[in-house]
């Protein structure tokens, strides 16, 4: 049903500032702790202590009434009941859609410190994933209770023509009256899916589906089947070495006309865990420990994740027991072209690529993202991100980054959804970790990531149970992306945030504002855009920092090029404009090409004086 309660209002925050910590080296495992105050912060759902380094919070907003559990906030179990969890978003134009497991929102971003609620549509099911492309919303729907007409009245039985898993597709182009158009049913219904685009093919999109449910009946949608149904690969295999397929260890393919939405299909079950040599479709991690102390990883039966980078022709598949690179050249037909596993890993759950494409960041979500896992004696290569360089084709193992400090047993904590920032010349990534709160971080040298901002809240509350134990109630960022100048967060229990990352050492203005200038008409989580940084005065003051931070040049050098660069730009806007490129060009003969962060200045002043002529 359409819940009704009183509006919440959102009370005085106590924050704490701090200023900007170089954290190169994670913590250690016991917990050992800097000044940094994020442990110790106050919990409250609307009113917990906050603590901030290098980034501003510009607005929250509180979420919308009909997503917010009935009972709250009289029971601090049901403010993080995970049947009312805001979930991931997407973006488009001057507009944030925020999934949730009772439907989605829309939100007005024209203004960023003003964010606007302009609908919510309640539309219950689970997960709510969403993505974009132009006036087409995507949304993933997992829960058996879920409908075809998105009605709150469950749909009851084990079978049951009314019920609806898979992905939900609304018209949008009326961001005020969102309309679904069609409704692609599958197999395992839908956790995440992911857009694929191919320059190709502008008039369709595919969709790469991944359900980690439980298989339907065939009597409800015809061709499931969950047989073998066991987690032993030599089930997956007939008396005579042929493959047995199941609804299990698959991605379908869904291929969406964008001229007629309604004719959404299944077009390919991708079987991206299957052994190569023999096609059983069970062919990755089998599931179990790799030894001793270490994790007891998933079995490989599934992707949860998949990001999608269609300018270099990849993905990266976030498997449960593996990570895997796989070749989408042609977006119908993937293919695995390598796979990792890790000992540390227990759910490989999401990935990010550099915008190079040399490396890739996995996540591991030990403990569901519903456990305490950044506690005092957690390891640090656990419920952490995994960096991988990505070199002829293959991943090579760099090093690991988790949140490097620890959070108390009230908080679900561990290393969930985030995005690039986009700064030219370096891999920065802003990650959500739940009540982990937001990391942003650093990872141009995949060997040493290195955190760069922060802000957390504390506990939403502090519960117990019978006998006294903490018990962690569900909440914190499901996601944390950069969008057009901006860090949005989707707060699981307390709604939606806006974010700005302000000057420090790690970070110069100069990046932060050309990071801004890079303009996207829309962004997916998981569908990766090649960023790209026009020839620009920002762009050239923002290199000219990183050669400064990376104390390659002289001080006499430095002044030198400061002077011309500053002269060219006054030039720029005078009677004298037609000597602003010789400025820029005397100041690259002033650097040395040996050296890389002059090297890199010295091409973005000469593209920049090209540009000018």
């Amino acid at each position: 049903m359409d819940l009704a309660i009183g509006p919440l209002p959102r009370r005085g925050l106590v924050v704490v500032a701090v200023s900007a910590l170089t954290l190169g080296l994670l913590v250690a495992p016991a917990g050992a702790q800097t000044d940094d105050p994020r442990p110790g912060l106050g919990a409250g759902w609307l009113d917990a202590e906050e603590a901030i380094s290098n980034l501003e919070l510009l607005a929250h907003l509180d979420k919308p009434d009909a997503f917010v559990h009935p009972d709250a906030p009289d029971n601090p179990a049901a403010i993080g009941s995970l049947n009312h969890a805001n979930s991931d978003l997407a973006f488009r134009d001057d507009y944030a859609f925020v999934g949730n497991y009772q439907g989605f929102s829309i939100y007005d971003i024209s203004t960023p410190a003003e964010p606007a609620a302009v609908t919510t549509v309640v539309c219950p099911g689970g997960q709510g994933d969403l993505s974009i492309h132009g006036s087409l919303l995507f949304m993933s729907v997992e829960q058996t209770s879920a409908r075809i007409d998105c009605g709150t009245e469950g749909a009851p039985g084990t079978v049951n023509p009314d019920r609806f898993r898979g992905v939900r597709i609304f018209d949008v182009s009326d961001v005020s009256q969102p309309v679904q158009v069609a409704a692609v049913q599958t197999c395992r219904g839908s956790h995440t899916h992911t857009l694929v685009t191919d320059p190709a093919q502008a008039d369709r999109v595919y969709v790469y589906n991944s359900g980690i449910g439980g298989v339907r009946p065939a009597e409800e949608l015809a061709g499931c089947t969950n047989t073998p149904s066991s987690n032993d690969p030599d089930d997956y295999l007939d008396a005579d070495g042929n493959p047995i397929l199941t609804s299990r260890f698959q991605v379908e393919v869904i291929e969406v006309p964008l001229a007629d939405p309604a004719a959404a299909q299944i077009v390919h079950e991708a079987r991206l865990m299957a052994d190569p040599a023999t096609g059983n479709p069970h062919g990755l991690w089998p599931g179990g420990n790799h030894g001793p102390n270490t994790q007891n990883t998933t079995a490989s039966h599934a992707c949860h994740d998949i990001t999608a980078y269609p300018e270099i022709g990849l993905a990266a598949g976030a498997c449960q027991g593996n990570g895997i690179l796989i070749d989408i050249s042609d977006p119908a037909a993937p293919v695995r072209i390598d796979e990792v596993t890790d000992p540390g890993f227990a759910y490989w759950h999401s990935a990010t690529f550099n915008n190079d494409g040399t490396t890739v960041v996995f996540t591991d979500e030990w403990g569901g993202g519903t456990g305490a896992r950044c506690r005092p004696g957690d390891p640090i290569n656990w419920g952490a991100n995994a960096i991988f360089d990505i070199v002829d084709g293959a991943m090579q193992f760099a090093s690991y980054y988790k949140l490097p400090v620890t959070q108390t047993e009230y908080e679900n904590c561990v290393a969930h959804n985030g995005s690039l920032v986009p700064v030219p010349g370096r891999d920065i990534m802003v990650q959500a970790w739940y009540q982990g709160g937001i990391s942003v971080f650093d990872f141009t040298e995949a060997a040493d990531p290195y955190e760069i901002a922060y802000f957390d809240r504390g506990p939403v509350a502090e519960r117990h149970n019978a006998n006294g134990a903490p018990l962690s109630t569900l909440g914190g960022f499901w996601s944390a992306y950069y969008y057009n100048g901006h860090i949005y967060g989707s707060e699981i229990a307390r709604g939606f945030d806006v974010l700005a990352l302000t000057p420090s050492d790690h970070l110069a203005a100069a990046e932060i504002e050309v990071a801004g200038s890079v303009s996207l008409a829309e962004f997916n989580p998981q569908h990766q855009p090649r960023l790209s940084w026009p020839a620009s005065f920002e762009l050239v003051w923002a290199t000219y920092a990183q050669a400064q931070r990376g104390d390659s040049m002289a001080t006499n050098v430095a002044t030198r090029v400061e002077f011309l660069i500053d002269r060219a730009e006054q030039f720029l806007d005078g009677p004298q404009h037609r000597a602003a490129p010789a400025q820029l060009r005397a100041a690259a003969q002033q650097l040395d090409p040996a050296q890389s962060e002059q090297a890199a200045l010295a091409d973005a002043l000469r593209e920049l004086a090209d540009a000018l002529g």
